[in-house]
């Protein structure tokens, strides 16, 4: 018999991210609306509610204005609106600025705020506990639980206190069952139980890959005379050569800006490394010139899904559904998603309530992805769904052409009756022997940095004896397999450090995994080529701990 206690819902989320914080204030919405009891939880790693949240971020209130019509009057954080949009190219040395009327409508800026996603969320939070939803963070998700006919019966959170050997500690704590009539897996991109739940089910049977980029982002602090509130700023184009991806720079309050960069992670040189490639944009002059007498404050990374409308997975399985990023709803050429994902939970939110609401706790959802079907979730993805796939197919300067003029199209409601295919971001790596390494700069301290220092400021902790949550399926490929033919790519796609190829005395080579310095961007999980690593849970309150981001 299990060792662990449990508690019951009616509907458990994990993750408290936008489309997790937005599905339950709905079904407590909807409680209020009907006169029912409903119980609501939300389970979140982090060590409090923002902590691994990380995004540019430029918000579209569409979803808002849905699902808190007065969230003016409830001291929101969405307190600067977008005032200034610029586009610039860049080449080595020169910048030039995209006329925005180039852009089709969907892509204006107009009416959007630019703020901390972190901040966002922790003001969804208070709203959600208010109307009754208990949120525990601090405490991870580890185990997804299965009923006897093999429908999804809830969640368990991971034990605490067992050390690297696998031993219990003094301090030791089994984990709690959550059950519940509906689990909603909104953990973000590649999620540990969404990946599980995906296979498990075969829930991509008939859709393309899902393919990623980084994102890696810092804050500054600036003087007032050189912040410019609401001025937002993209770039495409250097330092990456055969690699596709871009910067932003957005002036939010406090006299801070949000500035990071985007690498699409179907780059094929093994030796390119995201972090780098971001420290070198900053060299830029004309973002140099933005930077100079600013602060660094903080740093971090996190995956993004890129894959757009032919990449969502099948949305229900029995007993739950994968809502926000867990599904992949991002709009990559805007560069937004808490919108989409917020609506996909609110829907989500919808069809769990009736079904509740009807004494059909056990039927499978097919309510919600026919809702998503008809809103402007799916109208918004199908019109860009190509662009990703364009610029990875036809390389940045005529991927992007094509893809302007392929959404232009969509815009003026001229059907292009095709899709554009994924491959796999990790299929996508040349050998060594095929690419010219990179030789990137030593950073100044000033405006590059190097990676330590950078895992410094996300305030990044784990307790050091408990077990490794960077698991190698094989652990004979990375110096076996990877290094021969890749040169071990983890020591450089990893945005913080963790891993490490360590020359031993005898003339040999290791691979060290400095998990304690993990920031759960899961991008190892990810750009692996052998898929050999893969990202589990580590204890509750794990990881990054980020202040605004």
């Amino acid at each position: 018999m299990s060792e662990r206690e449990s508690m019951e819902y009616d509907v458990v989320i994990v993750g408290a991210g936008p489309a997790g914080l937005a599905a339950a204030i709905r079904l407590k919405q909807l409680a209020e609306e009907r006169g029912r009891e409903l119980s609501v939880c939300i389970l979140e790693k982090g060590s409090e509610v923002g902590a691994h949240i990380l995004s540019g971020a430029v918000v579209d209130p569409i979803a808002v204005n849905e699902l808190l019509p007065d969230w003016k009057e409830l001291d929101s954080p969405l307190t600067v609106p977008v005032t200034e949009n610029h586009h610039w190219v860049l080449g080595k040395r020169s910048k030039w600025e995209l006329p925005h009327a180039l852009m089709p409508p969907f892509m204006n800026n107009k009416g959007t705020y630019t703020l901390s996603l972190g901040n966002f969320c922790r003001w969804l939070a208070g709203i959600a506990e208010g109307m009754g939803v208990e949120i525990f963070p601090g405490f991870a998700a580890a185990e997804v639980l299965f009923n006897a006919d093999g429908s999804v019966k809830g969640v368990a959170t991971g034990d605490m206190g067992v050390a690297r050997d696998g031993t219990h500690k003094p301090e030791y704590q089994p984990g709690m069952e959550l059950h519940a009539k509906y689990t909603f897996l909104a953990e973000g991109a590649r999620g540990h139980l969404t990946k599980e739940t995906i296979r498990l089910f075969d829930l991509v049977a008939n859709v393309q890959p899902q393919v990623y980029g980084i994102g890696l982002k810092e804050l500054w602090d600036f003087d007032p005379d050189k912040h410019f509130a609401g001025r937002v700023i993209h770039t495409q184009g250097w330092p990456l050569d055969d690699a596709w991806g871009g910067g932003f720079l957005y002036h939010q309050a406090n006299h801070q800006v949000a500035l990071g960069f985007v690498v699409a992670l179907n780059y094929r040189n093994p030796y390119l490394s995201p972090f780098e490639e971001f420290q070198r944009w900053k060299t830029h002059p004309a973002i140099r010139a933005i930077l100079e007498g600013g602060r660094r404050v903080s740093y971090g990374a996190r995956a993004i899904n890129e894959g757009g409308w032919q990449s969502v997975p099948k949305l229900t399985f029995p007993g739950g559904a994968l809502i926000g990023c867990s599904a992949g709803f991002v709009n990559v050429p805007r560069i937004k998603g808490s919108h989409t994902a917020m609506k996909s939970g609110m829907l989500a939110a919808e069809a769990a309530f009736d079904a509740i609401a009807a004494d059909r706790a056990g039927d499978e959802l097919s309510a919600y992805p026919d809702a998503l079907e008809q809103s402007w979730v799916a109208k918004e993805l199908k019109k860009v769904r190509n662009v990703e796939p364009a610029v990875a197919k036809f390389g940045a300067t005529w991927g992007t052409l094509w893809a302007g003029a392929d959404m232009w199209m969509r815009q003026l409601r001229i059907g292009l009756p095709y899709t554009f295919r994924h491959h796999a971001d990790h299929t996508r790596l040349w050998r060594k022997d095929q690419v010219a390494p990179i030789d990137y700069p030593k950073p100044d301290g000033v405006i590059s940095f190097d990676r330590l220092s950078s895992v410094f400021l996300s305030n990044t902790n784990h307790e050091e004896d408990q077990p490794i949550h960077l698991t190698l399926r094989d652990p004979d490929i990375p110096i076996g397999h990877n290094l021969p033919l890749y040169d071990e790519p983890a020591q450089r796609y990893c945005p913080a450090g963790v891993y490490e190829v360590v020359e031993t005395e005898g003339g040999g080579h290791r691979f060290q995994i400095n998990a304690q310095n993990c920031v759960h961007c899961k991008t190892c999980d990810i750009k692996d080529p052998t898929q050999n690593i893969n990202w589990v849970v580590p204890e509750g309150g794990g990881g990054p701990n980020y202040p605004n981001m």
